[in-house]
């Protein structure tokens, strides 16, 4: 018996050691933790159980039955807590074969997405890796659907993370690109479908791996990352306070967490924060920090699109979704960008029971060439169609302009909004005042003094929250100061809305 307890730890602390000491260290070196530490840190302390430890490689091609079999094959899989709630995990391991993806590795991979979407978990997937392995062939490329299916049969049902943690190339980036989330890490992590090797190859262009697939390009310019972070260790505790804001499957409502933060707080600084002029802009995230349990928001693509703002929070303890558009930039203006981010947005926190708060001072959509040729038509009508199916609750805060169909778009009445406050500020119309009264009265635009008494009238009567209230599609006028403990009022009459779509496979949304 001593024998067997003796080998057994013996295999253990081979599989433990992964690629072996040297490559450790090299990990180290690049300012990068192995895919164990990783997962230490993930998860509450000591709740790690994993799967698999001693599988290996089945590869005979290329010499691979003659050179080393490490266990684990490149990836460690098992499940754990994250203050006390279950989540599943896998580690991509770069000390071995570089974290490359084989046959036996994907079906590592495929039993614990099995798992958590029978046991209706959230799973967490930690990116360092090289891509398939290239000996294996077609065994590597079918691992890699079958990974994909079961992407796509969780959608929607349990939420997947996806933190990538150092290269992601080829087939390994189209798994998180089909996840909820993508987090990199800055200077250490970079997703490409083609390496900059290729790319001279095929274009003959010159581009170092940071240039095509970095942190700084996917959080601002593709959009592809949700955030960045500046090392594991802030990534992964990131991932830890993310997790506390999701429920665990579609069929769990949103967690509960204790707030010391008392729901009927009044803050007064809130009725000074729209400026006098209604042109100068200020910083709707001050209002969303106001109105948030303990001020905790968790954005969301915040360097991507910054013309709008999401992101999680809490009121009275439960998760809240916050969409809002951001004066501070363009104006608050919505484009295709801020559209499509916004409408994912959504979208998630519609799939997951997560009642969405939007915050609405938008002066319409961004005109030009350019948002014309790039599909503004259909890139808006997402976000329209997001709202639009929305069956969780929606309450909508205007708190200054709302004009055109953009006031329509943004959680309007008219997309079944369940509470459509607005401020007394909020400014309610086809389009501004100067804009409309050159079209009404275009006969007297040469005349100054008639247009300036035509747009005091036009402002009076409609560019102010009374006309849409006298209508009933602003349910009240609410003091600024008093938004929070409208918004917890509200939510929590709306905890048990009970609304469904009609019946259909699935909707088309404007892709």
């Amino acid at each position: 018996m001593k024998e067997m307890l003796k080998t057994l730890q013996d295999r253990r602390d081979r599989a433990v050691l992964g690629g072996g000491q040297a490559r450790i260290d090299a990990q180290h070196t690049r300012g990068k933790l192995t895919a164990r530490e990783r997962i230490d840190l993930l998860l509450d302390h000591g709740s790690f159980e994993e799967f698999d430890m001693f599988v290996q490689h089945r590869s005979t091609d290329f010499g691979m039955d003659k050179g080393e079999k490490i266990p684990g094959d490149g990836v460690v899989t098992g499940w754990g807590t994250v203050n006390g709630r279950t989540v599943f995990v896998y580690a991509k391991d770069f000390t071995v074969f570089g974290g490359s993806l084989s046959e036996t590795h994907a079906q590592k991979i495929m039993k614990i997405q099995d798992m958590a979407l029978k046991n209706r978990a959230p799973i967490i997937g930690l990116f360092d890796a090289g891509g398939a392995r290239i000996q294996e062939g077609v065994a590597a490329l079918g691992g890699y659907a079958e990974v994909f299916q079961r992407n796509v049969m969780a959608s929607g049902v349990i939420p997947q993370i996806s933190v990538i943690m150092g290269p992601c190339a080829g087939g390994d980036v189209y798994s998180p690109a089909m996840t909820d989330f993508i987090f990199m890490v800055r200077d250490t992590s970079y997703m490409f479908v083609t390496g900059p090797d290729v790319v001279k190859t095929v274009t003959n262009e010159t581009v170092t791996a940071e240039e095509l697939g970095g942190a700084s390009v996917h959080t601002t310019k593709s959009s592809v990352a949700d955030r960045a972070y500046d090392n594991d260790l802030e990534a992964l505790l990131q991932m830890r306070r993310l997790i506390d804001f999701l429920p665990s499957s579609n069929r769990d409502d949103v967690p509960e967490w204790p707030s010391f933060d008392d729901a009927e707080r009044l803050d007064k600084s809130l009725d000074t924060l729209i400026p006098d002029n209604p042109n100068k802009p200020y910083d709707i995230r001050e209002l969303i920090l106001k109105v948030a349990d303990e001020g905790d928001f968790f954005e969301i693509q915040g360097a991507h699109a910054a013309n709008i703002v999401t992101g999680f929070g809490r009121i009275e303890g439960r998760s809240v979704g916050f969409v809002a558009n951001q004066p501070l930039v363009l104006a608050g203006v919505l484009d295709s960008d801020a559209s499509r981010k916004a409408a994912r947005f959504v979208r998630f926190c519609d799939a997951f029971n997560i009642p969405i708060v939007t915050f609405v001072d938008v002066p319409g959509f961004l005109p030009g060439t350019a948002q014309e040729y790039g599909g503004l038509i259909k890139h808006g009508a997402k976000l329209l169609f997001a709202y639009a199916e929305a069956t969780v609750p929606k309450v909508t805060v205007i708190t200054r302009k709302a004009f055109g169909g953009a006031y329509d778009v943004m959680a309007s009445k008219h997309l079944r909004g369940d509470f459509n406050y607005a401020w007394p500020t909020a400014q309610i119309a086809v389009m501004g005042a100067k804009g409309a009264v050159e079209i009404i009265f275009r006969a007297d635009i040469k005349d100054a003094e008639k247009i300036a008494v035509r747009t005091k009238e036009y402002e009076d009567r409609f560019l102010s929250p009374f006309a849409a209230a006298e209508r009933g599609y602003i349910d009240e006028v609410i003091m600024p100061h008093a938004t929070r403990k409208r918004l917890a009022r509200a939510l929590a009459m709306l905890r048990h809305k009970d609304v469904e779509n009609p019946w259909k496979k699935h909707d088309n949304i404007p892709l």
